[in-house]
């Protein structure tokens, strides 16, 4: 009998790579099971790569979960994304289809623990790189289409009680059949309390959260102004930045600062007041500000 194996390894150790229990990650897969047709990109928590289920021929999007600190286990931003996205199950929301693990497969191997990718539906495009193509451009059925499928998911979102809070085109996903996911829910939480009446500046919120959500160019002013007690709201004026970016082909308030920020939205909205924003003097950002009278461009900005 030969002891040739067909990673180079021992026989013993080949069968403590690749003959694992199933017990040991139940419902997981492995990543053979996949065949890597290309990466196609990397953000802070992770790497992803276009692959085939060789079983199917199903293409799938493989987010692999970067360890950046081992020894401090599984990352808390992956676990919670994991544990959403399990709960979720709507057309226009991301799904999560399946886990993927690849083990160390060689005894000179330094990593200790197994590489844990998430496998959802490969989608063709992120609306942030559309935009960015000059050959595209969005048509007004477009636009409404796509703002239809994005509101139908962020409702179900907000009725389920889950903050998305990074509201932004590069986490919106389109096929080339026209539909439309949202994505990236390493930054969601659950929301306590009700949605806040339109009108309102900041809800009625009943619990703190950070204030470190959400990209600045979608970062509603509430956010900006130190609040912690807030609500779905700051998704909605994400929507409403990624519906001015469909119409212009580009981010409408690409601030350098947060101080940047806040002035580009009152040159946009016009100055805040207890017409327009009720309570912002009693936000724990405001103490010092003193914005100089601004009615605001809204309607002459977005003139056909």
């Amino acid at each position: 009998m030969s002891d040739s194996t067909p990673d180079g390894t021992s026989p013993r150790t080949f069968a403590l790579n690749h003959l694992r229990p199933k017990s040991s990650f139940k419902g997981c897969s492995r990543i053979s099971d996949y065949e890597l047709l290309g990466k196609l990109g990397e953000g802070t928590f992770g790497e992803v790569h276009r692959a085939r289920l060789r079983k199917t021929g199903t293409l799938v999007a493989l987010k692999k979960i970067i360890m950046h600190h081992e020894k401090d286990g599984f990352p808390i931003t992956a676990l919670r994304e994991i544990k959403l996205l399990k709960l979720l199950s709507h057309k226009n929301i991301l799904r999560l289809e399946d886990m993927a693990i690849e083990h160390p497969t060689r005894q000179t191997d330094k990593r200790k623990k197994p590489i844990v990718y998430m496998a959802t539906p490969y989608m063709d495009h992120d609306l942030s790189g559309l935009l960015d193509n000059p050959s595209v451009h969005f048509k007004e059925p477009q636009i409404k289409c796509y703002m239809l499928q994005l509101l139908e998911g962020l409702r179900y979102l907000h009725d389920s009680r889950i903050l998305h809070r990074d509201m932004k085109a590069a986490n919106l996903l389109i096929n080339n059949q026209g539909i439309l996911q949202i994505a990236d829910f390493g930054l969601a939480r659950h929301y306590e309390g009700d949605v806040p009446k339109a009108g309102q500046a900041y809800g009625p919120g009943r619990r703190d959260y950070t204030g470190l959500v959400v990209t600045r160019w979608y970062r509603p002013p509430e956010l900006l102004l130190q609040l912690r007690q807030y609500t779905p709201a700051i998704d909605v004026w994400g929507v409403g930045c990624v519906l001015g970016e469909m119409l212009f082909g580009k981010p409408i308030l690409a601030g350098e600062s947060d101080a940047h920020q806040l002035d580009m939205i009152w040159d946009l909205m016009g100055s805040p007041n207890e017409d327009n924003m009720p309570g912002w003097k009693q936000l724990p950002g405001a103490d010092h500000l003193s914005p100089r009278p601004r009615t605001g461009n809204l309607q002459n900005r977005f003139r056909e």
